[in-house]
């Protein structure tokens, strides 16, 4: 917010007249579309793996979750490579018709990032609407029914409202990652916010104009997050008891079978689609394309996981222990605070942990100068330390959730009983909590290393010169058309996101 009292007023005049205004009506329409088709997708498929029974619904019932484990801007270019004008699709189309295809539509405009968008990203919604769907049963169905409801009326005015409050937070997950998405954007080139940050900063050489933009999205951003919050206050209607999720309603004949091509159709795109064009690139391009630098792109990518998972676990550990032992109203609002990143776009980090970043190295450079006559150049700047801030600030709330759960099991009786045999302070957290928190810090090691390995923007903005990762590989690869040459580190990424859904879908089966 500093940046506003230093206005670059000759880059934003640029900006008003050329780009500002295409900006926000593209960022609203690619809100909009992403925020409707998440919903109705998430939603017709929880509702229909919660409480019908149809063929494979066991098997849809978590493989839809498996979309997850893809990158959004993976699937973004996986679509362009096959259904752009010059990909196998159309091309096998125009040679089997004869003619151009008028009627096709293009892949590279609004709808197509959309759609990209809505298949990498509805899980978040049908994961939520799914366990509030459960909750409900068929028990207030048959409810409606009593009162004169036939099934679709029941599901419109009594089961949709109950679960209003955990579909919008489905929602509002799926619109942080559409606003904090750079990849999938860049890939089609359809400008938004975190792409005009880029271009500012990387483009036009001012940090001071991509401050000011990161500014306008941390607005829009926490402007969604207030009206979360109240949908989240109201989260007091389903019903809990365990007897309500058994007698799912039986569907027969044609409407069965219709539904299990709608969950298999989804499956497809989103998810087996993807993963099979990849393998198949992967292969074609592997003898010739794998080399010592695809060794280092994955080193780095570890390594910088690794580290970023040990740091944001340790981190999150120590709050979730010290608002356990003092549970006063200013140690809960400091571990709120200290969560709050993951709701910042990874762009608006990155320029954010850049600017104090980039004063205090200055700042030390004076004072060497001042003291002891010696220039020290960029202490800081461009090392691993600041990515590591940055993922850290990021993906701690992404730590701390799996980690506290794990602490609440740890009733205050255990502690008496571990104090009245002599333990105390460390010895009881080493010897007593952390045997019983292991599962919550293995999980929450695993989801912070699989987002570092996939984050895009921080990696970009922040890394040191010729510091490459797999997501990078895969940035430079797309932004050059080569879609083979981003498979290969592309299966690399896929294959870790599926380690957290496999543990998400183990824990959600319980």
């Amino acid at each position: 917010m500093s940046s506003f009292f230093a206005p670059a007023s000759d880059i934003w005049q640029h900006l008003v007249e050329t780009t500002l205004t295409s900006l926000l009506v593209n960022t609203f329409w690619l809100v909009l579309g992403v925020a409707s088709g998440t919903v109705l997708l998430g939603v017709s498929l929880a509702w229909f793996t919660a409480v019908c029974e149809f063929p494979g619904r066991k098997f849809f019932s978590w493989a839809l979750l498996l979309p997850l484990a893809i990158p959004a801007y993976v699937t973004a270019f996986v679509a362009l490579g096959l259904f752009d004008y010059t990909g196998p699709v159309q091309t096998a189309l125009r040679a089997w018709l004869g003619s151009e295809l008028p009627w096709f539509p293009n892949v590279r405009g609004r709808m197509g990032v959309i759609t990209v968008m809505t298949l990498a990203f509805y899980p978040y919604v049908y994961l939520l609407a799914r366990n509030a769907f459960l909750t409900q049963g068929r028990r207030s169905l048959e409810a409606a029914q009593s009162l004169g409801l036939n099934r679709t009326q029941g599901f419109l005015k009594v089961a949709l409202p109950m679960a209003r409050p955990w579909i919008a937070g489905g929602a509002m997950l799926a619109l942080m990652e559409t606003l904090a998405d750079f990849g999938t954007v860049a890939v089609f080139n359809y400008d938004t916010f975190t792409t005009a940050i880029y271009k500012a900063w990387f483009g036009m050489f001012s940090l001071t104009a991509a401050s000011q933009l990161a500014s306008l999205l941390i607005v829009i951003v926490f402007a969604m997050i207030v009206v979360e919050q109240r949908f989240r206050s109201r989260m007091r209607y389903a019903e809990t008891r365990q007897s309500a999720r058994v007698n799912r309603i039986p569907l027969t004949g044609w409407r069965a079978w219709l539904l299990a091509a709608f969950a298999s159709g989804t499956l497809f795109f989103a998810f087996l689609l993807p993963v099979t064009q990849l393998g198949i690139w992967a292969a074609s391009v592997f003898a010739q394309d794998f080399d010592q630098r695809y060794l280092e792109f994955l080193g780095h990518s570890l390594l910088l996981s690794s580290l970023a998972a040990l740091l944001t676990c340790s981190i999150a550990l120590l709050m979730v222990y010290a608002a356990r032992r003092h549970p006063d109203p200013a140690t809960h609002a400091a571990v709120r605070i200290a969560t709050i990143g993951y709701a910042l776009p990874g762009a608006v980090l990155a320029v954010g942990i850049f600017v104090p970043v980039a004063w205090l190295d200055n700042w030390l450079g004076e004072l060497a100068m001042q003291f002891f006559n010696m220039e020290t150049g960029l202490l800081i700047q461009g090392t691993l330390f600041t990515m590591l801030i940055a993922y850290i600030t990021r993906f701690l709330a992404v730590s701390h959730s799996p980690i506290d759960s794990a602490m609440q099991r740890i009733t205050g009786s255990i502690d008496e009983a571990a104090m009245g045999l002599g333990l105390n302070g460390w010895a009881m957290l080493r010897r007593v909590h952390l045997p019983i928190l292991k599962g919550g810090i293995f999980t929450a090691a695993t989801l912070v290393f699989v987002d570092v390995m996939k984050e895009m923007p921080i990696t970009l903005m922040t890394r040191p010169f010729g510091w490459d990762t797999l997501a990078v590989r895969i940035f430079e690869m797309t932004s050059e058309g080569a879609w083979e040459q981003a498979a290969l580190p592309a299966v690399a990424l896929v294959l870790a996101g599926l380690l957290p859904i496999i543990l998400l879908v183990r824990q959600t089966e319980k």
